[in-house]
């Protein structure tokens, strides 16, 4: 697949905050370890070693995180996994009013993106209204959903 996929929106801020607290949370982690442990020279070392790669591995997965378009489909690149959905598979792109209910009590968590799939299923897009790219950027949301919309509309054509 040598196709260029596009993000049509730049990531926001917030990404930098969640990197920046992991990277605290991994220090804690490993000044956790060495202390419990007893850890010296070699072992110190190794710990703080791996737990630096875990590091920079989680933090360029954060920054390449996201929904990306191209000729092809829609790349959806998660934190652990990314997969493409071909536009000849998409049956539409719609917005969805998410919550989660807790015992009895139903929790509003905001607007989502769903790609709808013609085998009746839906694909979640990671395109989150209350994101950390989109929390304080409304109107960007609404841009990359008609964006995406648009470019399955113009394919099917």
């Amino acid at each position: 697949m040598a196709e260029d996929w596009i993000r049509p929106y730049t990531p926001g801020a917030g990404r930098w905050l969640v990197i920046a607290w992991e990277a605290a949370a991994l220090v804690f982690l490993t000044w956790a370890t060495v202390q419990t442990f007893d850890l010296i020279g070699h072992g110190m070392r190794a710990v703080a070693g791996v737990l630096a790669v875990v590091w920079v591995i989680g933090s360029w997965r954060i920054l390449q995180h996201g929904v990306y378009v191209g000729t092809e489909g829609v790349l959806i690149r998660g934190l652990l996994r990314s997969r493409v959905v071909p536009w000849a598979e998409i049956e539409g792109v719609r917005l969805h009013k998410a919550s989660h209910r807790l015992g009895r009590w139903e929790i509003d968590s905001g607007l989502t993106v769903l790609i709808e799939r013609l085998d009746g299923g839906t694909v979640n897009t990671e395109l989150w209204a209350q994101g950390v790219d989109f929390h304080s950027r409304p109107t960007l949301f609404r841009a990359v959903y008609h964006e995406l919309r648009n470019r399955h509309l113009a394919w099917g054509k």
